[in-house]
């Protein structure tokens, strides 16, 4: 292909070294007209572009780029997404570039149906925003034929190029903000190994009390999803139990503010009983009747991160960006009390 053709190759047909080559490809003196030429001309037989013009092409180009979400996701209470994919969708159009939205069915994603809009070739990349079964983001991968990006999850079994938040240190950070308040009986609510974030989480929050030498209470690592992983459920004999923690970390605030509920259905206030912090700063609105200290994702930067890195794959599929992790803030509000 044109974009994989390097000076080298160039230098190596005529017998000359590569800065020979990059000076008469850019007009310098210090190479001979005739040898100019040559170089010239075997660089258009061979199909290659300078840098600078495939950057400026790719930068001047209006590509479709097609959007992918699982159905799962779109819960009336995971409104998180839909967030998440109109920052995408802004940040595309303020480069020029359009965006598609296609629901996956689950029935299609255990069937291995690719999205019509890659079956139809409407697009020129695709973002899967939330996670899909392994075997469909594999299917996916491998029969596209065009650029892939994940956004809110990676793969930790495959390379890939992804968005990330920091859940592990966001999550470092919360617990260790709840240890300077005091606290010392922590909880953790997540099902581990359910999504890679609330794994990480997790570590995170291990980490901090690993390092005040507090060891991890089992009893107080609690189940949040069902089998259905983007399905929250959080059983209340889990949360209520005869040693109580004085403070919770939960990987989202949706699974915060069904904490906070149970807590106080059983006559717990928060925070001045039980202390929560989530994860996300996003939540529907009506879920949770006080302000869920939170670390707030940074939308538009993810959304930046991934239309930028799409734009540099479709101009050149050699681009590897890997896994990005974008940095977000604590957001301080009513759901933790000093003891």
């Amino acid at each position: 292909m044109a974009k994989s053709v390097k000076l080298a190759d160039i230098a190596a047909r005529l017998n000359v070294s590569t800065v020979t080559v990059s000076k008469a490809l850019s007009n310098q003196k210090g190479v001979s007209e005739e040898l100019r030429e040559k170089i010239k001309k075997l660089a258009d037989e061979m199909g290659y572009r300078q840098p600078s013009t495939i950057k400026k092409d790719a930068e001047s180009s209006s590509y479709n780029i097609g959007v992918v979400i699982g159905e799962m996701f779109l819960d009336k209470y995971q409104s998180f997404y839909w967030q998440m994919y109109q920052s995408v969708t802004t940040r595309a159009v303020m480069k020029g570039c359009f965006t598609l939205l296609e629901v996956v069915s689950k029935e299609d994603e255990n069937n291995l149906i690719l999205p019509k809009l890659v079956q139809e070739q409407k697009i020129d990349g695709v973002v899967v925003i939330g996670r899909l079964n392994e075997a469909y983001l594999k299917c996916l991968n491998m029969r596209a034929g065009i650029p892939v990006i994940y956004l809110d999850f990676y793969d930790e079994k495959e390379s890939c190029d992804a968005i990330i938040s920091n859940s592990y240190f966001g999550s470092y950070m919360l617990t260790n903000y709840l240890l300077e308040m005091g606290h010392k009986k922590i909880g953790y609510v997540g099902s581990l190994l359910a999504t890679d974030s609330i794994t990480d989480r997790y570590f995170g929050y291990a980490k901090a009390l690993m390092e005040h030498r507090i060891p991890i209470n089992q009893e107080w690592i609690i189940e949040d999803r069902t089998a259905d992983i983007a399905k929250i459920y959080v059983d209340p004999k889990s949360v209520l139990l005869d040693d109580m923690p004085t403070a919770f970390v939960c990987n989202c605030d949706l699974t915060a503010s069904y904490v906070i509920k149970i807590l106080q259905e059983a006559g717990y206030k928060v925070p001045e009983d039980i202390s929560i912090v989530g994860f996300d700063n996003y939540l529907y609105p009506g879920m949770c009747n006080i302000g869920i200290t939170s670390y707030e994702v940074d939308f538009k930067e993810m959304a930046r991160r991934t239309i930028h890195n799409m734009i540099k794959k479709i101009a050149n599929p050699d681009y590897k960006p890997g896994v990005v992790i974008v940095q977000g803030k604590l957001v301080y509000k009513e759901s933790v009390a000093r003891i």
